[in-house]
């Protein structure tokens, strides 16, 4: 897992997004949902796992119904830190756009995380929600 691609597509000159110093060795299991008002409202979730964040953008956001899927796309990896990042990043810059913490917690492997395998409880910023 390499921040890399997540470094190569910000100008940390003119963003405050966290650069993201090495990877984390904490082996914290944190998630965290974010709403990010870009080109398009949608919302990032974030999965820390092997001292990254693995993220996804959620599109149409979480639902509330267990019962409907949603659409969720696999996108860079990014620094630990960008799980307490909330700010505008400024017009021009990649994801410009005012970015609100709306959930976070822990998760709990529940089989191979590889596999997208796991369970989560929310510091209860929101109810349970699906994606």
């Amino acid at each position: 897992m390499s921040l890399k691609s997540y470094r190569h597509k910000r100008d940390f000159r003119r963003t405050h997004e966290p650069r993201g110093k090495t990877l984390s060795k904490r082996g914290d299991h944190s998630f965290v949902v974010q709403k990010h008002a870009a080109r398009r409202l949608h919302y990032d979730f974030c999965l820390e796992l092997n001292g990254v964040l693995l993220s996804w953008v959620l599109p149409k956001g979480p639902s509330l119904d267990p019962k409907e899927k949603r659409l969720a796309v696999r996108v860079e990896d990014h620094p630990v830190e960008y799980g307490r990042f909330e700010g505008t990043i400024p017009e021009g810059e990649y994801g410009a756009g005012t970015v609100l913490l709306w959930d976070r917690g822990r998760w709990i492997p529940d089989g191979d995380p590889s596999k997208g395998c796991w369970a989560m409880t929310s510091r209860s910023l929101t109810p349970s929600w699906w994606f």
